[in-house]
C-alpha cells in the first residue's frame, strides 16, 4: 500500500478533432523531463466552507442532510444518552469537510462494543479501523476520533486472509446497519400507530408526523458507536473489502462502509484544507444521469462538473466554476488518481423512496478535462474517465443482463425454463455453459418439505388466531412468538430467532396477514447453474433484499432410524441441527446496544430428524457452502405444532445482487465421514 509522497503529472488537453470516446492518453515523459508536482505533506486540519451543490438527480428524496439532523434528535430523544451530538449547523452530523473533523471532542464515543458469546467475529472488529503499516499488512488499531482527514493511501499487497478479513468486517457491518434498518420499520409502525393517542411527551416530538427514516437512523446510530468504516484514511482507488458489483440501497450506507462520503453531493474529495498536497483531491463519483450534459458508455464516461443547476433539476441555469468537486476532479487528473465511480440507477427492487439503487462499478482514470457549452447553453466542465483494465465485471451491467435474461423466452445455455414444472410460482431455471451435465434433471422436484403422518398427530390440539382481518397485536399466534411481529409489513425478517411460529391453516385471518410470509413460497426468479467452484449453485435474477424471505430448504423428512438405514445405502441426507446458528446475527444489535440479549424464545428441543434428498429435492439444495454466507436458515412452523419437526426457511442476510451466487453455512462436518451435509 502506498502514501503518496509525490505523482507523476501527465497533462491532458481536450482536442475537438477526438471522436466521442479516443484511447487513453498517451504514457507521460521519462521523470527528467516531466513537470513535478508539489511534494504531498499532511497538514493540519482547519474549517473548510461547505460547498453547496447537488450532483444528483434525488428526485422526490428528502433533503438528506436536513433529515440526518432531524432523525439524530429523534433518535437522541428516544434513547437518551448515546453521545450523540447535535450539530448547530444546518448540515447534520456530517460537515463542511465531509467530516474533516468532528463536530466538537465529545463526538468521540468512547464506549467498548459487547460481543455475543459463541460469536463467530468479535464485535469490535468493525468498530476499529484499518490502517496501512509499512511492511504491507493490515493491523487492527484501537479506535480514535471519527475524521476522514489524514493522509491518502492505497490499500496493495494484501494477502487472501487480509481480504477476507476485511471482507469479512464488511459484512458484518452491513449485516448490523440492515438489521438496524429493518427495526426501524417497526417501530414507525408502532409510531403511527400511536400517533392517535400521542401522549404529551410524543407531541414534544418535533415532526412526529413525518416519516422515520431507517437508512438515516442506522446510521446515525453506528456513527454514534464508532461504527463507520475507512474513516482513519482516505483511501484512493479500491477499498479492500467491497467488491466490483457490491449493491446498496440507500446513499447513507455508501458512507456508512467508507465508499462515498457525501451524503448528497455526487463528487466526494478531500479538501485542500486536509489535503497533502494543499489541494483538493477527489477520490469517488456518483453517476446518476443528474446532468444533462452527462454521457455514459459504461467503460467511458463524460461526466460533468458540479454547480449551475437549478434546484431540484437537472438543466443549467449558470455557468460552472472551477471550485470545490470540479476543482478536485482535475487535480486527481493532474496526479494521476483514480477514483472509485458508483452508479446510481433505477431499478424494480429498490427499497429507497426514490426508486434507485447504488452499485460499485470500480475505479476509473481521469484521462481529459476541458470547458464546453452545455445543452442549456452554460460552460460546465467535463471530465472523461476511463475504465482501468482487470476488473470485475460492472455490477451495472450484470443488472441489465439479468433483466435482459428475465424478459427473453430462450436463452442460449438454457437447459430448462423451469425446472419445478410450475409447481413454484416463480419458474426455477436451469443452466450450463461449462460442460454437458444436466444432473438436476434427475431429481423429482419438491416445493414443499415432506413430513411422515405422525408430525401432524403428535402436533396437539389444532389452535389458531381468531383475527378476521389480520393479526394484531394480541393475537395468539403473535403471543406464541413471545408478542411481536416476526415480520414487518414488507415481509422482512426483524430478527432472528430460535422458532417462528406462523399463522397456518387453523387461523381465521386472511391470506394477505402479515404474518404468512414462508408459506407463500417462493417469489424471486432462482436459477440452478453449473459452476467450476462448486460444482452446481443458484443464483437470482432479480434483487433479493437483506431480511426478505427466499425459499424453503425441502425434503423428505426421516426419523434417526430412518435415517441411519438410508445413509448406510449412501443415499444424501440433509441435517437440520448442524446448520450453524446464523439466523442469531440477522438482528444481531450488540454493537450498538451494550444490553442487547440474543433471542431464546420461543425455544425447541433438539432436532432429531434428517432430510432425504437423494430422489426429491428444490432449488435450494443446490446452493453452495460458504463460512461467510449471503443465506440464513430460520425454523419456522405454520402446518402444524410439533416443535422438533420445523420447516427450514432461508432468508437473505444482505442485499445480494443478480447473478450473485447463493451461500449457506452447512455447519458441522459428519462425525464419520468428515463432509459437510451439502448436496453437491
Amino acid at each position: 500500500m502506498d502514501s503518496f509522497p509525490s505523482f507523476n503529472t501527465p497533462t491532458h488537453h481536450h482536442n475537438d478533432d477526438d471522436d466521442a470516446f479516443p484511447q487513453p492518453p498517451p504514457p507521460p515523459p521519462p521523470p527528467s523531463t516531466a513537470p513535478q508536482p508539489p511534494t504531498l505533506s499532511l497538514l493540519v486540519p482547519k474549517p473548510e466552507p461547505f460547498w453547496a451543490y447537488n450532483h444528483d438527480d434525488i428526485g422526490d428524496q428528502l433533503d438528506l442532510l436536513t433529515e440526518f439532523k432531524r432523525v439524530t434528535e429523534l433518535f437522541q430523544l428516544a434513547f437518551g444518552d448515546t453521545n450523540v451530538v447535535i450539530p448547530s449547523t444546518p448540515f447534520g452530523l456530517i460537515n463542511s469537510a465531509n467530516a474533516c473533523s468532528d463536530p466538537s471532542p465529545s463526538a468521540d464515543v468512547d464506549s467498548t462494543p459487547q460481543t455475543q458469546p459463541n460469536s463467530s467475529s468479535s464485535a469490535s472488529d468493525a468498530s476499529r479501523a484499518i490502517v496501512p503499516v509499512v511492511d504491507g499488512t493490515v493491523r487492527v488499531a484501537t479506535r480514535r476520533k471519527q475524521s476522514r482527514q489524514k493522509e491518502l493511501v492505497r490499500m496493495m499487497g494484501l494477502s487472501a486472509s487480509e481480504e477476507a478479513q476485511l471482507r469479512e468486517v464488511l459484512r458484518r457491518t452491513r449485516l448490523l446497519y440492515d438489521s438496524l434498518r429493518v427495526l426501524t420499520a417497526i417501530e414507525e409502525e408502532k409510531r403511527v400507530a400511536g400517533l392517535a393517542e400521542a401522549t404529551e411527551t410524543a407531541k414534544a416530538v418535533k415532526g412526529r408526523g413525518r416519516r422515520l427514516r431507517g437508512d438515516l437512523r442506522a446510521a446515525t446510530l453506528m456513527r454514534a458507536r464508532g461504527l463507520w468504516l475507512n474513516r482513519e484514511q482516505r483511501i484512493v482507488g479500491a477499498i479492500p473489502g467491497i467488491m466490483v458489483g457490491d449493491l446498496f440501497l440507500f446513499r447513507m450506507e455508501l458512507c456508512v462502509v467508507g465508499l462515498h462520503g457525501q451524503i448528497q453531493a455526487g463528487i466526494d474529495y478531500l479538501p485542500a484544507s486536509v489535503s497533502p498536497s494543499g489541494e483538493p483531491i477527489a477520490t469517488s463519483v456518483i453517476v446518476s444521469g443528474g446532468y444533462e450534459d452527462d454521457l455514459d458508455d459504461g467503460e467511458v464516461i463524460i461526466y460533468t462538473g458540479h454547480g449551475g443547476q437549478g434546484k431540484n433539476s437537472s438543466k443549467q441555469i449558470a455557468d460552472q466554476k472551477l471550485e470545490g468537486g470540479n476543482l478536485a476532479l482535475e487535480r486527481s487528473m493532474h496526479y494521476g488518481v483514480e477514483v472509485r465511480v458508483i452508479r446510481g440507477m433505477r431499478y424494480e427492487g429498490s427499497a429507497s423512496g426514490s426508486g434507485r439503487v447504488y452499485v460499485y462499478d470500480g475505479v476509473y482514470k481521469i484521462v481529459d478535462q476541458w470547458v464546453d457549452k452545455g445543452k442549456s447553453g452554460f460552460d460546465v466542465f467535463k471530465f472523461k474517465l476511463w475504465r482501468i483494465e482487470g476488473q470485475a465485471k460492472m455490477g451495472s451491467a450484470i443488472l441489465k443482463d439479468a433483466k435482459n435474461i428475465k424478459t427473453s423466452e430462450s436463452h442460449l445455455h438454457c437447459l430448462s425454463a423451469d425446472i419445478s414444472n410450475k409447481m413454484e410460482s416463480v419458474a426455477v431455471r436451469l443452466f450450463n455453459d461449462i460442460d454437458d451435465d444436466q444432473g438436476p434433471f434427475n431429481y423429482d422436484y419438491l416445493a414443499r418439505t415432506s413430513f411422515p403422518p405422525f408430525v401432524f398427530h403428535q402436533s396437539g390440539q389444532a389452535t389458531g388466531c381468531d383475527c378476521v382481518d389480520g393479526c394484531g397485536d394480541r393475537c395468539f399466534c403473535i403471543m406464541k412468538n413471545g408478542g411481536e411481529f416476526p415480520y414487518t409489513l414488507q415481509g422482512h425478517l426483524v430478527k432472528g430467532k430460535p422458532l417462528i411460529f406462523e399463522c397456518g391453516p387453523f387461523c381465521s385471518c386472511p391470506p394477505h396477514c402479515r404474518n404468512r410470509v414462508t408459506q407463500k413460497g417462493l417469489k424471486y426468479s432462482l436459477e440452478v447453474f453449473r459452476s467450476l467452484q462448486t460444482a452446481w449453485g443458484v443464483r437470482s435474477l432479480d434483487l433479493i433484499q437483506a431480511g426478505t424471505f427466499i425459499c424453503e430448504f425441502a425434503g423428505v423428512v426421516l426419523t434417526r432410524e430412518q435415517a441411519q438405514l438410508f445413509a448406510m445405502n449412501g443415499d444424501l441426507a440433509i441435517y437440520p441441527n448442524r446448520f450453524s446458528e446464523r439466523w442469531a446475527e440477522w438482528g444481531d444489535l450488540s454493537q450498538a446496544d451494550p444490553k442487547y440479549l440474543r433471542p431464546s424464545y420461543p425455544s425447541i428441543p433438539p432436532l432429531d430428524f434428517s432430510l432425504d434428498v437423494s430422489t426429491m429435492r428444490n432449488v435450494a439444495c443446490y446452493m453452495s457452502h460458504s463460512s461467510t454466507p449471503n443465506v440464513l436458515v430460520q425454523f419456522v412452523l405454520y402446518d402444524h405444532n410439533n416443535l422438533m419437526f420445523p420447516h427450514l426457511m432461508l432468508f437473505a442476510m444482505e442485499n445480494i445482487p443478480p447473478m450473485r451466487e447463493l451461500s449457506l453455512d452447512y455447519g458441522v462436518a459428519d462425525e464419520v465421514t468428515g463432509k459437510l451435509s451439502i448436496c453437491n
